[in-house]
């Protein structure tokens, strides 16, 4: 799956790479109360600017990313000076208060996590087959401290082919209940390629947080 997703990369087969901010990024952010210098997780990152606009409202980001490509072409494509180190194995990049962290994501570990507390996921989940999926959200879980606020931008489609994948409400559920209070916020439009994407609040289940979230 890893060469796959390099491939495309490197062939500019990026067709859910959008080219602004999404539209439920903007609506729903706002809504989990993330004070501002919280800094964010963005989990196969890619090379999106919804990472530059919760940078420029104020929160620092850490994206992680397998192809070294998305990163280079995210900061060709950006403003401000670029440094780079080594670190626990990933190659970094940081542009701003955005640092980009390139490797596997379930090399991540806590330790490293240790400043995160919200966390946004626009395709990442839905980058990965059934089988991966129940280990991205137990290793998101690992990674968030509790009461820490993410959300969570999935999709519905016909079939099972992918990426991007069908992932069900109930899966969803199924997932992320054990450890994240989940709250389902909003449907969007059916296109005409079948796709629907809907939007959720999660917060981390733990000692400061295991009551109903205000958007349930």
């Amino acid at each position: 799956m890893q060469q796959h997703w390099l491939k495309r990369w490197e062939q500019g087969r990026i067709g859910f790479h959008r080219d602004s901010v999404h539209p439920a990024l903007v609506r729903h952010w706002p809504l989990l109360c993330a004070t501002p210098g919280t800094k964010v997780l963005v989990p196969l990152c890619g090379k999106s600017l919804d990472m530059r606009w919760l940078a420029e409202h104020q929160h620092p980001v850490l994206g992680i990313e397998l192809a070294e490509a998305a990163l280079a072409q995210f900061v060709e494509e950006g403003p401000g000076e670029v440094s780079r180190y080594q670190q626990d194995g990933f190659s970094i990049q940081r542009q701003g208060s955005i640092e980009l962290w390139c490797g596997d994501f379930f090399h991540f570990h806590i330790a490293q996590a240790a400043e995160i507390g919200a966390f946004y996921d626009r395709a990442a989940l839905i980058a990965l087959p059934e089988a991966t999926r129940q280990r991205y959200a137990f290793h998101l879980a690992q990674l968030i401290p509790p009461g820490a606020r993410g959300l969570l931008v999935s999709l519905r489609r016909d079939g099972e082919d992918g990426p991007p994948y069908n992932v069900s409400d109930e899966e969803i559920r199924r997932l992320f209940d054990p450890n994240f209070i989940v709250t389902h916020l909003e449907d969007g439009e059916r296109e005409d390629n079948g796709f629907q994407e809907s939007v959720w609040a999660l917060v981390r289940r733990g000692p400061v947080t295991d009551e109903p979230a205000q958007h349930r």
